[in-house]
């Protein structure tokens, strides 16, 4: 992925509205974002923890931004395991949220969402490389993909849930 600009983020959302673009804020280690190993950025807002963004690269158009919404109230276990939607990763329970996106445009304002279940630190791309590893009991599976596959899987598993933000 290639780095993005405050500006470029702000202004990328499609389900909330300028003001809470503007009012949100990036990760805490923006400068310092592994932008190589990043297909696309996912962060918990530092100063709304019960908020989350993705912004997501396209292909010469301007990038996708989504707000999300983090369950007050999560569910943790050691001894059971879920499994992200987007990078297939299996953490621990408390490694998985369900995240709720409210729609783009006026079905997201009459409170239409969507949700799903993701690494509860939006950090899948560096899952899928193997630069972070789950805290799971029994440890990683083996996958035979290599990782570009595992890349693009992850992508379109990504782009299908964007598609139901901005396509309703």
């Amino acid at each position: 992925m290639d780095p993005l600009t405050e500006k470029q983020i702000r202004t990328s959302f499609v389900n909330s509205t300028k003001g809470e673009a503007t009012r949100l804020r990036l990760p805490l280690d923006f400068a310092e974002l592994p932008w190589p190993d990043l297909d696309f950025l996912g962060w918990v807002d530092p100063g709304a923890p019960l908020r989350a963004h993705l912004v997501v690269p396209r292909a010469g158009d301007t990038p996708l931004g989504i707000s999300l919404r983090v369950p007050a109230v999560g569910r943790t276990s050691a001894m059971k395991s879920s499994l992200c939607q987007i990078c297939l990763t299996g953490h621990a329970s408390s490694g998985v949220t369900l995240f709720t996106a409210p729609l783009a445009g006026p079905r997201g304002r009459q409170g239409n969402t969507v949700g799903i279940y993701l690494c509860a630190d939006l950090a899948c791309p560096l899952y899928v490389r193997g630069k972070r590893q789950p805290l799971l009991r029994s440890g990683r599976q083996e996958e035979s993909l290599t990782v570009e596959e595992r890349v693009e899987r992850m992508m379109g598993n990504l782009e299908g849930f964007t598609a139901k933000v901005v396509g309703g």
